[in-house]
């Protein structure tokens, strides 16, 4: 059976890039991190491959180019990400188009959803604040990297997640945008994975659905 006849049963979210379009801005802290740093810089696409949708012990390992201590690595993300939020505030970014009212569809039709973000606890508890995350969230079910979980594209965040909304692998729809997200998307055995185009990628190496509003999304994917 084809997947457009399927019949899915729950919802797992990417946030950043997915929910929240916030890669630019990622991006500058990047490169405002890497510059304090005398690092080399890293290209946007450079940062797509090698940073987006990964965990901070890959990224700073990878940046360092050694393994560093967790007290270093909590350091370091406390400052990149310090001026990540400062970037957030100033720019008053919003959630993704469409995406309020899809989460109305969602609890309304009572499909089971959360969040399975590769962002730290740090930042995960700035997004509920500035964007009243818990309105539309359980927060007790949203999967985040709290240091035990392997990072994208290992699948254990969304297999985390699918066991906190209680589905089935082939039962659940994830939505990602980053390269290594929709490697874990996969290897998690997603019954649908839907990719959200929010920096206006090339995505055509993909044999996914990809959106640009979460208006696009056919309600008729859900029983």
């Amino acid at each position: 059976m084809m997947d457009t006849q399927k019949k899915f049963r729950g919802v797992i979210f990417d946030f950043n890039g997915t929910l929240f379009w916030d890669t630019k801005l990622h991006n500058r802290s990047w490169d405002i991190f890497l510059s304090k740093k005398n690092m080399i810089p890293l290209s946007d696409e450079e940062k797509m491959r090698k940073i987006h949708g990964k965990n901070s012990e890959a990224i700073f390992n990878m940046l360092f180019n050694k393994v560093l201590t967790k007290e270093q690595i909590r350091e370091f993300v406390y400052e990149k990400e310090s001026i990540y939020q400062g970037l957030c505030l100033e720019s008053k970014l919003t959630l993704a188009s469409g995406a309020i009212e899809f989460f109305e569809f969602l609890k309304s039709a009572g499909i089971n959803y959360t969040i399975a973000t590769a962002s730290e606890q740090y930042n995960v508890n700035f997004f509920i604040k500035l964007l009243k995350l818990d309105k539309w969230f359980d927060l007790d079910k949203i999967v985040y990297d709290d240091g035990t979980l392997k990072g994208k594209p290992d699948p254990q965040v969304f297999l985390k997640a699918m066991q906190k909304i209680n589905r089935n692998p082939d039962e659940v729809i994830i939505f990602e945008d980053s390269v290594a997200g929709i490697a874990a998307a996969q290897n998690a055995k997603a019954g649908k994975v839907i990719i959200v185009n929010s920096i206006n990628d090339d995505y055509s190496a993909y044999p996914h659905e990809v959106i640009t509003d979460f208006s696009q999304v056919n309600r008729s994917l859900f029983q």
